[in-house]
């Protein structure tokens, strides 16, 4: 493998130690999920994406991106369709809390002291946040208090505009983009051979009512597993996300890490 390769994980151990030993190399870890998208998508979805955008932000400010998490906390009915849907494989809030406490521990033992995870998978969230606590605390008891996390989703960095751009027909919300436009511009954009828009199931944005139930009622989530239509997708949309989402990203960490 070229030893210029941005993946951590396709250098050289000698070269990788040269590269974060002093702490000035910021490590980029992708944290995804195995998650039905839809019968358009593949189960990948939401580990290609961030990985995707971990290896342009990368190579725009000198970093390395770590190995993905391919698993992530459990799909909400509300924001990925259920966890109970076919394809859907995931770990509890406290084996993913462990797990990224482990590996943001063991990067920093390496000498890294700036790491962004750039989160692909929405119910992740607070968990990601959890990790991060903890592994900081544990840090701070080895004497190493000079470690910098940054936390982000890519879609956080869609503005106003460019959701109008998007949508003209109207935004559904974040939490009911699950297999929608955004997720399938991008991979259009990115992976079209993975795609198979004649598949996918043109629906009405889905309604829930004002609260949970658990367990959950399969009769909630619709049957094609998105909770809005991916119909309006394209690759054209997807490159306007990736010029957006990807500026967005690489302007963050240049202002917090000051590369």
């Amino acid at each position: 493998m070229p030893q210029t390769s941005p993946f951590a994980s396709e250098l050289t151990w000698p070269v990788y130690d040269e590269k974060v030993r002093h702490g000035a190399t910021p490590i980029l870890i992708p944290i995804g999920s195995m998650e039905q998208h839809g019968h358009h998508m593949p189960l990948h979805v939401d580990v290609l994406l961030p990985t995707e955008f971990a290896r342009r932000a990368a190579l725009e400010v000198g970093g390395l991106v770590a190995p993905p998490f391919t698993y992530g906390y459990k799909s909400h009915q509300k924001s990925g369709g259920g966890n109970h849907l076919p394809g859907t494989t995931s770990l509890d809030g406290a084996t993913l809390v462990a797990a990224l406490r482990d590996v943001i521990k063991e990067f920093a033992r390496h000498g890294v002291r700036k790491i962004c995870l750039v989160n692909g998978h929405f119910e992740n969230s607070w968990f990601i946040v959890e990790g991060i606590d903890i592994a900081l605390r544990e840090l701070r008891w080895d004497g190493i208090e000079d470690m910098k996390i940054v936390v982000l989703s890519y879609w956080d960095f869609v503005d106003k505009d460019t959701i109008a751009r998007l949508y003209p027909n109207g935004f559904p919300g974040w939490d009911l983009e699950h297999g929608g436009v955004l997720e399938t511009s991008l991979m259009l954009a990115l992976y079209p051979e993975l795609v198979n828009l004649k598949a996918a199931v043109d629906i009405d944005p889905a309604t829930f009512p004002p609260y949970d139930v658990y367990p959950v009622k399969p009769e909630w989530t619709p049957a094609s597993g998105t909770l809005s239509s991916p119909k309006e997708a394209t690759a054209e949309k997807g490159e306007i996300l990736l010029k957006v989402c990807s500026a967005g990203i690489a302007g963050a960490l240049k202002a917090e890490f000051g590369q």
